[in-house]
Protein backbone atom coordinates (compact mmCIF):
# COMPACT_ATOMS: atom_id res chain seq x y z
CA UNK A 1 0.00 0.00 0.00
CA UNK A 2 1.52 3.28 -0.83
CA UNK A 3 1.09 6.10 0.99
CA UNK A 4 0.20 9.19 0.05
CA UNK A 5 2.33 12.10 0.89
CA UNK A 6 0.95 15.97 0.98
CA UNK A 7 3.04 18.42 -0.65
CA UNK A 8 3.09 21.68 0.57
CA UNK A 9 4.14 22.72 -3.04
CA UNK A 10 0.66 21.82 -4.29
CA UNK A 11 -1.79 23.62 -2.35
CA UNK A 12 0.14 26.72 -2.36
CA UNK A 13 -1.37 29.55 -5.41
CA UNK A 14 0.87 30.90 -7.90
CA UNK A 15 1.05 34.89 -7.68
CA UNK A 16 -0.91 35.49 -10.84
CA UNK A 17 -3.88 32.76 -9.44
CA UNK A 18 -3.74 34.87 -6.48
CA UNK A 19 -4.05 38.05 -8.18
CA UNK A 20 -6.90 36.71 -10.52
CA UNK A 21 -8.85 35.36 -7.64
CA UNK A 22 -8.65 39.00 -5.27
CA UNK A 23 -9.63 40.44 -8.76
CA UNK A 24 -12.66 38.45 -8.62
CA UNK A 25 -13.53 39.40 -4.92
CA UNK A 26 -13.00 43.17 -5.55
CA UNK A 27 -15.34 43.12 -8.65
CA UNK A 28 -17.96 40.90 -7.05
CA UNK A 29 -17.69 43.81 -3.91
CA UNK A 30 -17.87 46.97 -6.29
CA UNK A 31 -21.13 45.03 -8.08
CA UNK A 32 -22.53 44.70 -4.01
CA UNK A 33 -21.88 47.77 -3.55
CA UNK A 34 -23.55 49.28 -6.47
CA UNK A 35 -26.41 47.01 -6.06
CA UNK A 36 -26.70 48.60 -2.34
CA UNK A 37 -25.84 52.56 -3.32
CA UNK A 38 -29.10 52.20 -5.41
CA UNK A 39 -31.62 50.70 -2.89
CA UNK A 40 -30.37 53.00 -0.72
CA UNK A 41 -31.04 55.74 -3.00
CA UNK A 42 -34.98 54.53 -3.73
CA UNK A 43 -35.07 54.22 0.07
CA UNK A 44 -33.97 57.50 0.54
CA UNK A 45 -35.85 58.91 -2.04
CA UNK A 46 -39.34 57.33 -1.46
CA UNK A 47 -38.39 58.81 2.66
CA UNK A 48 -37.92 62.31 0.83
CA UNK A 49 -41.24 62.06 -0.72
CA UNK A 50 -43.18 61.05 2.33
CA UNK A 51 -41.85 63.55 4.55
CA UNK A 52 -42.43 66.30 1.65
CA UNK A 53 -45.99 65.05 1.23
CA UNK A 54 -46.74 64.82 4.96
CA UNK A 55 -45.01 68.30 5.46
CA UNK A 56 -47.33 69.90 2.74
CA UNK A 57 -50.47 68.10 4.50
CA UNK A 58 -48.96 69.71 7.98
CA UNK A 59 -48.98 72.91 6.28
CA UNK A 60 -52.59 72.68 4.79
CA UNK A 61 -53.90 71.54 8.17
CA UNK A 62 -51.77 74.78 10.14
CA UNK A 63 -53.29 76.99 7.20
CA UNK A 64 -56.75 75.41 8.66
CA UNK A 65 -56.32 75.96 11.56
CA UNK A 66 -55.20 79.34 11.66
CA UNK A 67 -58.28 80.68 9.36
CA UNK A 68 -60.46 78.76 11.46
CA UNK A 69 -58.42 80.08 15.13
CA UNK A 70 -57.85 83.79 12.94
CA UNK A 71 -61.66 83.57 12.33
CA UNK A 72 -62.77 82.51 16.16
CA UNK A 73 -65.18 79.47 15.06
CA UNK A 74 -64.99 76.11 13.02
CA UNK A 75 -65.00 76.77 9.19
CA UNK A 76 -68.07 74.42 8.91
CA UNK A 77 -69.89 77.54 11.38
CA UNK A 78 -68.37 79.74 8.15
CA UNK A 79 -69.97 77.80 5.24
CA UNK A 80 -73.45 78.05 7.84
CA UNK A 81 -72.89 81.57 8.45
CA UNK A 82 -72.67 82.28 4.73
CA UNK A 83 -76.19 80.79 3.86
CA UNK A 84 -77.87 82.49 6.67
CA UNK A 85 -76.16 85.56 5.65
CA UNK A 86 -77.78 85.10 2.17
CA UNK A 87 -80.98 84.20 3.29
CA UNK A 88 -81.20 87.38 4.89
CA UNK A 89 -80.00 89.07 2.30
CA UNK A 90 -82.86 87.92 0.11
CA UNK A 91 -85.58 88.31 2.69
CA UNK A 92 -84.68 92.36 3.12
CA UNK A 93 -85.87 92.43 -0.47
CA UNK A 94 -89.38 91.02 0.40
CA UNK A 95 -89.39 92.84 4.03
CA UNK A 96 -90.88 95.85 5.20
CA UNK A 97 -87.84 96.81 8.03
CA UNK A 98 -91.14 99.23 9.51
CA UNK A 99 -92.72 96.24 10.43
CA UNK A 100 -90.16 94.42 11.80
CA UNK A 101 -88.94 90.85 10.48
CA UNK A 102 -90.78 88.39 12.23
CA UNK A 103 -94.01 90.39 12.35
CA UNK A 104 -93.47 90.51 8.17
CA UNK A 105 -92.09 86.72 8.01
CA UNK A 106 -95.28 85.06 10.12
CA UNK A 107 -97.40 87.31 7.45
CA UNK A 108 -95.26 86.32 4.40
CA UNK A 109 -95.92 82.55 6.21
CA UNK A 110 -99.54 83.28 6.63
CA UNK A 111 -99.51 82.69 10.36
CA UNK A 112 -100.52 86.10 10.58
CA UNK A 113 -102.94 88.27 8.27
CA UNK A 114 -100.96 90.87 6.61
CA UNK A 115 -104.24 93.31 6.64
CA UNK A 116 -107.42 93.31 7.88
CA UNK A 117 -110.06 95.57 6.87
CA UNK A 118 -113.53 96.03 8.39
CA UNK A 119 -115.93 97.57 5.85
CA UNK A 120 -119.09 99.15 6.94
CA UNK A 121 -121.91 101.46 5.71
CA UNK A 122 -121.02 104.27 8.47
CA UNK A 123 -119.98 106.84 6.97
CA UNK A 124 -118.07 108.32 10.30
CA UNK A 125 -114.95 107.31 11.32
CA UNK A 126 -115.60 108.45 15.04
CA UNK A 127 -118.79 106.34 14.85
CA UNK A 128 -117.46 103.07 13.81
CA UNK A 129 -114.58 103.21 16.21
CA UNK A 130 -116.90 104.43 19.07
CA UNK A 131 -118.58 100.71 17.97
CA UNK A 132 -115.62 99.37 17.98
CA UNK A 133 -114.53 100.21 21.14
CA UNK A 134 -117.38 99.08 23.49
CA UNK A 135 -116.95 95.76 21.38
CA UNK A 136 -113.68 95.34 22.64
CA UNK A 137 -111.82 95.45 18.94
CA UNK A 138 -108.17 97.71 18.48
CA UNK A 139 -108.56 99.64 15.20
CA UNK A 140 -108.31 102.59 13.35
CA UNK A 141 -111.23 103.83 11.83
CA UNK A 142 -111.14 105.42 8.19
CA UNK A 143 -113.92 108.02 7.49
CA UNK A 144 -115.11 107.95 3.64
CA UNK A 145 -118.45 108.32 2.24
CA UNK A 146 -118.84 104.98 0.62
CA UNK A 147 -118.15 103.72 4.36
CA UNK A 148 -115.76 103.81 6.58
CA UNK A 149 -113.43 101.31 7.47
CA UNK A 150 -112.01 99.66 10.49
CA UNK A 151 -107.68 98.51 9.95
CA UNK A 152 -107.92 95.68 12.50
CA UNK A 153 -104.87 95.76 14.48
CA UNK A 154 -105.30 92.26 15.86
CA UNK A 155 -104.16 90.20 12.83
CA UNK A 156 -103.27 86.72 14.83
CA UNK A 157 -104.42 83.96 13.83
CA UNK A 158 -108.65 83.60 13.33
CA UNK A 159 -108.29 87.81 15.05
CA UNK A 160 -109.83 89.12 12.43
CA UNK A 161 -112.89 86.73 11.92
CA UNK A 162 -113.59 87.39 15.74
CA UNK A 163 -113.41 90.78 15.47
CA UNK A 164 -116.20 90.80 12.70
CA UNK A 165 -118.31 88.55 14.97
CA UNK A 166 -117.80 90.13 17.46
CA UNK A 167 -118.91 93.90 15.94
CA UNK A 168 -121.75 92.72 14.16
CA UNK A 169 -123.29 90.82 17.73
CA UNK A 170 -122.50 93.69 19.57
CA UNK A 171 -124.23 96.31 17.23
CA UNK A 172 -127.05 94.35 15.99
CA UNK A 173 -128.44 94.14 12.78
CA UNK A 174 -124.79 95.85 11.02
CA UNK A 175 -123.67 94.05 7.82
CA UNK A 176 -120.13 94.25 7.50
CA UNK A 177 -117.60 93.21 4.79
CA UNK A 178 -114.43 91.59 6.32
CA UNK A 179 -111.44 91.71 3.58
CA UNK A 180 -107.78 89.66 4.82
CA UNK A 181 -104.57 89.14 2.89
CA UNK A 182 -103.18 86.56 4.25
CA UNK A 183 -100.21 85.39 2.40
CA UNK A 184 -100.80 87.67 -0.27
CA UNK A 185 -104.12 86.07 -0.87
CA UNK A 186 -107.03 87.70 -0.38
CA UNK A 187 -110.71 86.72 1.32
CA UNK A 188 -113.74 88.58 1.22
CA UNK A 189 -116.59 87.58 3.72
CA UNK A 190 -119.96 88.96 4.72
CA UNK A 191 -120.44 88.98 8.33
CA UNK A 192 -124.16 89.66 9.62
CA UNK A 193 -125.77 88.44 13.95
CA UNK A 194 -122.11 87.73 14.24
CA UNK A 195 -121.98 84.79 11.76
CA UNK A 196 -119.73 84.35 8.09
CA UNK A 197 -122.12 84.53 5.15
CA UNK A 198 -121.60 85.02 2.00
CA UNK A 199 -117.80 85.38 0.07
CA UNK A 200 -117.12 87.06 -2.79
CA UNK A 201 -114.02 87.66 -4.80
CA UNK A 202 -111.71 90.99 -3.89
CA UNK A 203 -112.82 92.89 -7.54
CA UNK A 204 -116.52 92.93 -6.47
CA UNK A 205 -115.61 94.64 -3.11
CA UNK A 206 -112.89 97.21 -4.86
CA UNK A 207 -115.73 98.15 -7.22
CA UNK A 208 -117.99 99.30 -4.50
CA UNK A 209 -115.20 100.78 -1.93
CA UNK A 210 -113.04 103.43 -2.07
CA UNK A 211 -109.77 103.43 -3.58
CA UNK A 212 -107.49 102.88 -0.61
CA UNK A 213 -109.62 100.04 0.74
CA UNK A 214 -107.79 98.06 -2.79
CA UNK A 215 -104.36 100.07 -1.97
CA UNK A 216 -104.47 99.01 2.01
CA UNK A 217 -105.27 95.30 1.00
CA UNK A 218 -102.58 95.25 -1.74
CA UNK A 219 -99.71 97.10 0.71
CA UNK A 220 -99.74 100.24 -2.08
CA UNK A 221 -100.70 102.66 0.67
CA UNK A 222 -100.39 102.87 4.34
CA UNK A 223 -102.31 104.00 7.18
CA UNK A 224 -100.12 106.76 8.05
CA UNK A 225 -100.13 108.22 4.20
CA UNK A 226 -103.64 107.91 4.23
CA UNK A 227 -103.43 110.65 7.61
CA UNK A 228 -101.53 113.09 5.40
CA UNK A 229 -103.59 113.02 2.79
CA UNK A 230 -106.26 114.57 4.87
CA UNK A 231 -108.17 111.35 5.83
CA UNK A 232 -110.07 111.14 9.27
CA UNK A 233 -108.43 108.79 11.26
CA UNK A 234 -109.61 107.85 15.01
CA UNK A 235 -108.28 105.17 16.53
CA UNK A 236 -110.23 102.79 19.14
CA UNK A 237 -107.48 102.81 22.04
CA UNK A 238 -108.04 106.39 22.66
CA UNK A 239 -111.98 106.21 23.58
CA UNK A 240 -113.02 104.68 27.08
CA UNK A 241 -116.35 103.59 27.66
CA UNK A 242 -118.32 106.68 28.20
CA UNK A 243 -117.13 108.48 25.72
CA UNK A 244 -117.70 105.80 23.13
CA UNK A 245 -121.33 105.97 24.01
CA UNK A 246 -121.12 109.64 24.28
CA UNK A 247 -120.16 109.93 20.55
CA UNK A 248 -123.22 106.95 19.82
CA UNK A 249 -126.15 109.60 21.55
CA UNK A 250 -124.25 112.43 19.37
CA UNK A 251 -125.17 110.37 16.51
CA UNK A 252 -128.81 109.07 17.17
CA UNK A 253 -131.19 111.27 16.51
CA UNK A 254 -135.27 111.23 17.59
CA UNK A 255 -137.44 110.19 14.42
CA UNK A 256 -140.42 112.22 13.69
CA UNK A 257 -142.97 111.89 16.58
CA UNK A 258 -140.99 110.11 18.97
CA UNK A 259 -140.70 107.31 17.03
CA UNK A 260 -137.69 104.88 16.40
CA UNK A 261 -134.14 106.50 16.11
CA UNK A 262 -131.34 106.37 13.43
CA UNK A 263 -127.57 106.73 13.45
CA UNK A 264 -125.82 108.57 11.05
Amino acid sequence: MTDDKFDPDESHFSDEELEAALAGFEKEFADDSVSGDASDTSDADKTADAASAKSDSDANDDTADKASADSGRPMTDDVTGSVADAVNEAMADVVDPSLGFDNELAGLLGNKAKVALIVTRLASAELLAAFCQLSDISAACIGANQGAVAVLKNLNGDGPEAAAKDLTTVVSGMAVILAVNRADKLEVAMYVQGEAGQSFAPPVLFTSTPRFVEDLMLGIVTLNQLKTQGFEVVDSAGLDHDQAMQILANHTRRGRGGRGSRIE
